[in-house]
């Protein structure tokens, strides 16, 4: 039986509102911090690994507290309704600074930003397993999965479009930083209230099979026995190797390779966006088109044979990158468009087999552990964000780079190949993983 068009949007909207936040954390919150808040920049540094690493530990914990959730709401909807406001608190708190002390504005920004990293993983982490017990059909997982990386990406689109405007209109009756936390109050209060509209339109088909135990260390055996995510698991590693390389080395890439960061800016809402912004915004335009054409393509070819043929266009059109990064606006936009259209429909694939990889498993054990699956799923492209963002710096550093001088032909190179070989090469490493899934069709057998 098809799912109603409106639990779709529903279930979709609760990525937009975790995009949203996500997308503030990704792109602003360093600039705030540093730029805004005066905390240095190797400080910051250190607070963001450590963080990274703690809320990727913290999934798997998350996940199973949900798998032994029991209530008249089901077993991870409830989550969303708890969590949902505190979410939106702690947002508004990260992008608060009190004026203490530098000392104390780290730990201020460390315990706020720990505490959101907790809240997120309580939130996100339920969000991401429910799609497993909304359906137990493939082609309506894969739609599910493509709802949702469609609101994200729109989601994050319209932060990056909208918040400095908003803090530009702020900005005359709050002050520089008042500015932010208006603009972040109005992103949460949105937020909030899209994850009540996800609780309230969505259902869980799916129950767990009950079994006299369900031990803890046999849910993790399991977990590492389960063939089909292993691989998964580890394309999601590439993949966000990937998006690391080139998100982290867009800015780089335009101020110091294309004739600098203002060139190419255009006005919007009163607000100059970069060229970078714009390249960012092409981007995620060209994901959603992508996420459209996904399921269309996988009902027709497959899932595997679909995101191998994603995955080996989006390493040629990546590959290409590097030959035309000289070649003025029009080449650059068209390889982005290319680029994105081509991997904007492989995460929501990824994450419609992990579902499948929970099937396999409660047929081979007889447990049901969607949340552990979902959220160690969760944890390794986390692990893969943080390698992707560590290796982008280091690379660097082995370059030469020096940050506002004239780049050396060298780091001029490795800059441009953050934007093209290093991704192409991650994409075939995805690619190579995705040769050895075991389950056809993503149907367990």
């Amino acid at each position: 039986m098809a799912m109603r068009l409106g639990e779709k949007i529903g279930y979709g909207l609760g990525d937009t509102a975790s995009s949203m936040l996500w997308k503030l954390f990704s792109v602003y919150l360093m600039f705030f911090y540093t730029d805004i808040s005066g905390i240095d920049a190797w400080v910051v540094g250190v607070l963001f690994l450590v963080t990274r690493i703690w809320d990727s530990l913290l999934d798997p914990v998350v996940g199973l507290l949900c798998d032994r959730t029991h209530s008249r709401w089901g077993t991870f909807r409830p989550w969303l309704l708890w969590g949902a406001l505190p979410f939106g608190v702690l947002g508004i708190l990260t992008f608060y600074m009190p004026e203490w002390s530098s000392g104390g504005k780290v730990v201020y920004a460390t315990v706020t930003y720990s505490l959101m990293m907790i809240v997120y993983s309580s939130v996100n982490v339920p969000y991401a397993a429910l799609l497993g017990v909304m359906s137990a059909d493939p082609h309506e997982r894969t739609v599910l999965a493509a709802f949702r990386m469609a609101f994200a990406a729109a989601g994050s689109m319209v932060v990056v479009l909208a918040v400095e405007a908003l803090v530009k209109a702020f900005r005359p009756w709050a002050g520089s930083s008042g500015s932010w936390i208006a603009a972040i109050a109005v992103v949460a209060v949105v937020a909030v209230l899209l994850f009540f509209v996800t609780f309230a339109t969505t259902r869980e088909r799916i129950r767990p099979v009950r079994t006299e135990r369900h031990p803890v260390l046999g849910s993790l055996r399991d977990l590492l026995h389960n063939k089909p995510w292993l691989i998964l698991a580890g394309a999601a590693v590439c993949l966000q190797v990937f998006n690391a390389f080139r998100e982290s080395g867009t800015i780089y890439f335009f101020k110091y390779c294309v004739a600098g960061e203002t060139v190419g800016t255009m006005s919007f809402a009163g607000v100059a966006l970069t060229g970078s912004a714009l390249f960012l915004a092409v981007g995620q335009l060209f994901n959603i088109a992508g996420i459209v054409l996904i399921p269309f393509a996988a009902d027709r070819f497959g899932r595997r044979r679909t995101l191998v043929c994603a995955l080996l266009l989006t390493a040629v059109f990546s590959f290409a990158f590097y030959f035309v990064r000289q070649g003025g606006y029009s080449l650059l936009f068209l390889a982005q468009a290319l680029i994105s259209l081509s991997v904007g429909g492989v995460l929501p694939l990824l994450w419609a087999m992990s579902a499948d990889t929970a099937d396999y498993a409660e047929q081979r054990s007889g447990r049901r552990d969607t949340g552990l699956i979902f959220s160690s799923y969760s944890m390794a492209q986390k692990m893969g964000w943080a390698v992707g963002s560590a290796a982008t710096a280091w690379i660097l550093s082995l370059s030469g780079f020096e940050a506002n001088t004239v780049q050396s032909p060298a780091a001029l190179t490795v800059i441009g190949c953050l934007q093209s070989i290093f991704p192409a090469l991650a994409a075939l490493g995805t690619c190579a993983f995705i040769l050895f899934y075991p389950l056809a069709d993503s149907r367990p057998k």
